[in-house]
């Protein structure tokens, strides 16, 4: 019987290493599915300190920035465990790519909602709270703030398990 186990926080909240470790502790195929692009040094940094705090305890890598609805569809029947990080930085790349097409985003998030909802694996999804400060002062902040909100709404509403985790500690809320 599958699960799906969304975990939110804020920057350095301890999400990522609780939700890793979750998984990780099932038995099956697995596969982190990584959704940062390595646009300067600072993100390679970030990706390079990712790997390494993987290891080797992961049987697949996929690096996809945009098609995530499509990578969640084809690892059916392929993987046993998959884990998303992060939702806010697949969110940021499709914003990034077409800042006037909002619409399409909100699209991508009903796909990638749909999609969910026929899988057969373990799905571990993080992604980070960003409405708990105040409003942003430029229209492409309010707007990744937005839809961002609205994303994490409807995985948690989603979701079997739901987690935040503040300052290295998970709560869990569902």
């Amino acid at each position: 019987m599958s699960k799906i186990v969304f975990t939110l926080g804020g920057n350095r909240s301890g999400k990522s290493d609780f939700t890793q470790k979750y998984a990780e502790s099932l038995e099956g195929v697995k596969t982190y599915i990584a959704t940062a692009i390595p646009f300067d040094q600072e993100m390679k940094k970030r990706i390079e300190m990712h790997r390494v705090k993987r290891g080797k305890k992961w049987d697949k890598l996929i690096e996809e920035p945009y098609k995530l609805p499509f990578v969640v569809s084809d690892l059916i029947g392929k993987s046993d465990i998959v884990l998303i990080d992060c939702i806010t930085i697949w969110l940021s790349n499709l914003l990034l790519k077409d800042e006037n097409n909002i619409s399409l985003i909100y699209q991508k998030i009903d796909e990638l909602i749909l999609n969910i909802s026929n899988i057969n694996y373990n799905l571990f999804i993080v992604s980070n709270e960003v409405g708990m400060g105040i409003v942003p002062e430029n229209r492409l902040a309010r707007i990744f703030r937005d839809i961002s909100g609205v994303a994490n709404q409807k995985l948690a509403e989603i979701s079997d398990e739901f987690y935040i985790a503040f300052a290295g500690f998970p709560l869990r809320l569902k």
